[in-house]
């Protein structure tokens, strides 16, 4: 190997390694800016843990907290009576109630809007943890954005088109 062979292959090894190195930081560095969870939950509860590894396998750290009285942690929280679900989540500064698709969570951290969280009312075919039977089947939800005041609006819509 003469001497421009040589700079043209180390240069080469030296770009891709810089990419390498970059492309790992970005995704390192976007994990760890997301808050931990603690998720408070039923022991005997499998959707729930579902949900749990669904939101690990997005890039949060989770912490579990099983009891019996989640109707004293949901008023606790301020979750309101219909939006709640199968187990209370707290991270950052909301809470979220439900399934919440982990992309949803992501984006309520990123866009910081003015609400107390979010929440997947009652336990929809199709939502995270909740994957059974033929997705053809699975329910269309909304994601409830609630407010510490009891104001509601919808912050996101996952499932099939409605029919009508």
């Amino acid at each position: 190997m003469d001497r421009r062979q040589f700079f043209v292959t180390a240069l080469g090894a030296s770009a891709g390694a810089l990419v390498l190195t970059r492309g790992l930081g970005a995704q390192y560095g976007a994990q760890q800016a997301l808050p931990a969870m603690t998720v408070y939950k039923s022991a005997s509860c499998g959707c729930c843990t579902a949900w749990v590894e669904h939101v690990r396998k997005s890039g949060f750290t989770v912490k579990t907290v099983d009891t019996e009285d989640l109707a004293g942690v949901k008023a606790e929280m301020g979750i309101p009576a219909k939006l709640q679900s199968c187990h209370t989540v707290v991270v950052g500064a909301y809470v979220l109630e439900g399934h919440v698709p982990a992309a949803d969570v992501k984006k309520l951290l990123a866009t910081k809007p003015a609400v107390r969280g979010l929440a997947v009312p009652g336990m929809p075919i199709g939502s995270p943890g909740m994957e059974q039977g033929s997705p053809a089947n699975y329910d269309r939800y909304d994601v409830i954005a609630f407010t510490a005041a009891g104001g509601t609006s919808v912050f996101a819509s996952h499932g099939p088109a409605r029919r009508g």
